[in-house]
């Protein structure tokens, strides 16, 4: 978001009240302790530095999402050779990873940063007298709403992480220990059951709308709490197969949904044109987003509140961006976007084209593309983020030979935007979509699949196609031609296609991975489904055909869906902390 929030200079400011130190102590000499709390005014700084530290767990870390997708098929490392940023290779081929990898402890201890923030707050709040504070409820459901966040996150990463509430005081996490999975502990489903608890009870306090855009909405909650049931219901053993769909989970996801498609078409809806979700004039101003990460640039402070979770992603392309062309869209995904004769995905066949080297610049004139490829894929000789005047070059990409030319596009912004900022590395101001409507709209078309009732998916996936057909407007030439021939066509029964539930199933996941593509849903989205093991190792298998470098790639069921607990928290934990399998 590029213009000045109070919300957000606040934000800033409150980093000097509370911090993180080693094991979540959270009352760092010369600032303020909880001790010292004497009336709502500082009870707020509190709460605001709770807030204030959400945009840095992005930073250079596996909480990027653009990571996860370098985890899936989507994307590759990208960079400057294999070399550059080594454990993000190793976490794109699986074999070189191990409890000591780096990149994973940092964003451990930075969850356990946030979750202690929230949890310093929500200890304040429950003390203080409701009658001296009117806004107590509220801010006791925002930082749940937070802390089940960040619980989600790192559940989804590590699996098996100690939950650490706000009745716990802070010396007894260090004197005492927490195991991230006690004796007794049989699965994981009692974690998902605390993180959806923090989500409902979020959900019945908070308001339909908040005047600050960064405070979550009761239905911000209900989404995550949908979401959070989404991923119970696909229920796992040790070895991380998903054994039992649970049909009452599923309802209970469903059922929040419902609440939020209430509002369908007044408050909530599909932007008309996809691109409006990557666009900053648009941060905080459609009925797509839900909720809304938000950053700022020109905010009083000195560097702002940019981006810096996709500060490299950037192309190493003078004179527009001085660096770092990470986060390469796979050959792979590129693939995945064409059409086939009737519009629809080309399951079997798509990623039998190769477009190495020069092969893309005809590769692009034969094929026929889903519209989202246009929004999601820099590549070159076509508009960079829809400015006709910039055309995306080969020069940006700075290990081809490794990588491809294609760059994310998503999270990229137009050079001339007054929203970047650039010391060396390109930060921007844009906003991260954390909830998009679109989204909500496929969990519930997974969620009707998966209880039988296959018929009522077909029109929410079919409404998600309809957007993404009509969504070509900034993918035309000057003249008002077409850049390259989007042809996309919704599912018709009988006509192009047989609405079968085995039909419905595969068309509900391909519309996930282009819908949501380099968003850093799909590893999540795979593993929910118990399909990462083929998928990966299909993906790999391919890719070492293009690039000799996946040579060393191998997805091992039962270690690979998640990764290692950090040796350094192992270390730390003294015996508390058991290992993930295989590591």
């Amino acid at each position: 978001m590029n213009t000045p929030k109070t919300f957000l200079a606040i934000c800033c400011f409150a980093m000097l009240v509370t911090g993180c130190s080693k094991f979540l102590e959270v009352e760092p000499k010369g600032v303020l302790s909880e001790s010292q709390v004497e009336g709502p005014d500082q009870l707020e700084n509190f709460v605001i530095a709770a807030y204030a530290y959400m945009p840095s767990l992005g930073f250079g870390d596996t909480h990027a999402p653009w990571i996860q997708s370098v985890r899936s098929d989507d994307s590759y490392k990208g960079g400057g050779g294999l070399s550059d940023q080594t454990p993000w290779y190793e976490m794109e081929l699986y074999t070189a990873v191990t409890s000591n990898i780096g990149n994973n402890d940092g964003p451990w201890y930075r969850g356990y940063c946030g979750i202690s923030r929230a949890n310093t707050a929500l200890r304040l709040l429950n003390k203080v007298d409701g009658a001296l504070f009117d806004k107590k409820d509220q801010r006791i459901a925002e930082m749940k709403f937070l802390r089940g966040w960040i619980y989600m996150g790192m559940k989804l990463r590590w699996n098996y992480v100690p939950y650490i509430s706000d009745t716990v005081p802070n010396d007894a996490i260090i004197v005492e220990g927490i195991s991230n999975r006690p004796d007794g502990m049989t699965n994981d489903l009692n974690l998902w059951d605390k993180i959806v608890q923090d989500f409902e009870e979020a959900a019945n306090v908070l308001p339909e709308t908040q005047p600050e855009k960064g405070r979550p909405t009761q239905y911000a909650a209900h989404a995550l709490a949908a979401k959070a049931l989404l991923f119970r219901a696909y229920e796992q053993n040790d070895a991380h197969q998903v054994i039992n769909i649970n049909k009452e989970t599923l309802n209970k996801a469903l059922a929040h949904i419902d609440i939020i498609m209430q509002k369908d078409g007044a408050m909530f809806d599909l932007e008309p044109d996809f691109a409006n979700n990557f666009l900053i004039d648009f941060d905080n101003a459609t009925k797509e987003s839900l909720w809304e990460i938000q950053y700022s640039i020109d905010d009083g402070t000195t560097d702002g509140r940019v981006n810096r979770g996709d500060e490299l992603n950037a192309p190493w392309w003078s004179p527009y961006f001085t660096c770092c062309d990470f986060h390469k869209v796979s050959h792979t995904m590129v693939n995945a976007f064409k059409t086939d004769g009737n519009g629809l995905p080309d399951f079997t066949n798509y990623n039998n084209t190769d477009i190495n080297g020069q092969a893309y610049v005809q590769y692009f004139k034969d094929h026929s593309f889903d519209p989202r490829m246009g929004h999601t894929v820099a590549i070159p000789g076509y508009p960079w983020k829809y400015n006709n005047n910039i055309m995306f070059e080969e020069s940006g990409s700075r290990a081809p030979f490794q990588y491809g030319y294609f760059n994310s596009m998503k999270e990229q912004v137009d050079p001339n935007c007054t929203c970047i900022f650039r010391p060396f590395y390109v930060y921007n101001s844009m906003n991260k979509k954390e909830i998009r409507y679109s989204e909500v709209l496929l969990w519930k078309a997974e969620i009707l699949i998966q209880l039988d009732r296959f018929t009522e998916a077909l029109p929410l996936i079919n409404r998600i196609r309809t957007r993404a057909a009509n969504s070509t407007a900034r993918l035309k030439k000057n003249d008002g031609t077409l850049w390259m021939d989007y042809t996309l066509q919704t599912y018709q029964p009988g006509v192009n296609c047989n609405w079968t539930k085995d039909f419905a199933w595969q068309a509900l996941m391909w519309e996930n991975r282009l819908e949501l593509a380099c968003e850093g849903r799909r590893f999540f989205d795979l593993l929910r489904w118990g399909q990462l093991e083929p998928v990966m190792n299909a993906y790999i298998n391919k890719e070492k055909t293009r690039f000799d470098w996946f040579s060393l790639g191998r997805f091992t069921a039962g270690r690979d869906e998640y990764l290692p607990i950090p040796q350094a928290q192992m270390n730390w934990s003294k015996g508390s902390y058991k290992q993930n399998p295989g590591y």
